[in-house]
């Protein structure tokens, strides 16, 4: 086991990650106190994951692919939202009211 003040252990930190992959451990102080220790974490899982280990476990009734009931269909998709007009395109003008002329815009502050 490696001790190391905070210090040391910045400037020497690759050196500890050396000798933690190989097996140690190292504790890192702040004014001669324990702190933090490095250690080795377990190796990720190399080997592609199995297919089908909940066979047998879940089941889906036939029923689940039928169509759901009007009722609940309209409660996310209101009709009002189907009957107002499609949203304007970028590219097409936009009525003069929305866009007031340059002589009705309120004056602006000059800057200082």
């Amino acid at each position: 086991m490696i001790k190391a003040n905070i210090f040391e252990a910045k400037a020497r930190l690759s050196e500890y990650l050396d000798a933690v992959e190989a097996g140690g451990h190292v504790v890192i102080c702040k004014r001669n106190r324990p702190v933090a220790e490095l250690t080795r974490i377990a190796a990720p899982h190399a080997g592609p994951r199995p297919v089908g280990g909940a066979k047998g476990q879940v089941s889906v009734p036939a029923t689940f692919f039928d169509p759901l009931p009007d009722e609940f269909v309209d409660a996310f998709y209101p009709r009002a939202a189907a009957e107002a007009p499609p949203p304007a395109r970028v590219a097409e003008r936009r009525p003069d009211d929305v866009w007031p002329s340059r002589s009705n815009r309120t004056p602006r502050r000059k800057r200082r």
